[in-house]
């Protein structure tokens, strides 16, 4: 049974590790080797992880006691993170973890919720009802990467 918790500073090692760990397995198929080696250096930004888990809303999925997905919501109604363990996709944590986001979103007050997905991420999303905005090209670390603003009314 998949267990959904708002995360601590403890998961921090877990957290990062699912990050790098999707992007080299999973997105690895829809972007360049450049581009994931950028990507994934965001898992050593201890930093940042630590902000986000302190002031935002940020939760993890766990079976048996040990973390397998993440998501978090920034400015009470943008979706600004979801990963799942490359060993747990397609097991309905990637869609546990959405519900919840949006429930927060409503609770925030927002009828709307939005997010930047990328390429591999987009199928999953507009299988959740998400409506592409605009297809983009955002700028991490003087690299452009593909992606989509993606949008749904709640």
């Amino acid at each position: 049974m998949i267990h959904i918790r708002e995360a601590t500073l403890d998961d921090i090692p877990y957290i990062t590790s699912i990050f790098r760990d999707t992007i080299v397995h999973i997105n690895a198929k829809d972007y360049s080797e450049k581009q994931i080696k950028v990507w994934s250096s965001g898992a050593d930004a201890i930093e940042k992880w630590e902000d986000r888990i302190n002031n935002t809303y940020f939760i993890v999925a766990e079976l048996q006691d040990t973390v397998v997905g993440f998501a978090y919501l920034t400015k009470g109604y943008y979706f600004d993170g979801l990963f799942v363990h490359k060993d747990y996709q397609r097991k309905g944590i990637a869609t546990k973890l959405m519900q919840i986001i949006e429930s927060k979103v409503i609770d925030n007050g927002y009828e709307i919720i939005k997010s930047d997905v990328s390429i591999t991420a987009l199928p999953f999303f507009e299988n959740q009802y998400y409506d592409v905005e605009k297809k983009q090209k955002k700028n991490l670390k003087g690299l452009a990467f593909e992606n989509y603003l993606v949008s749904k009314v709640l």
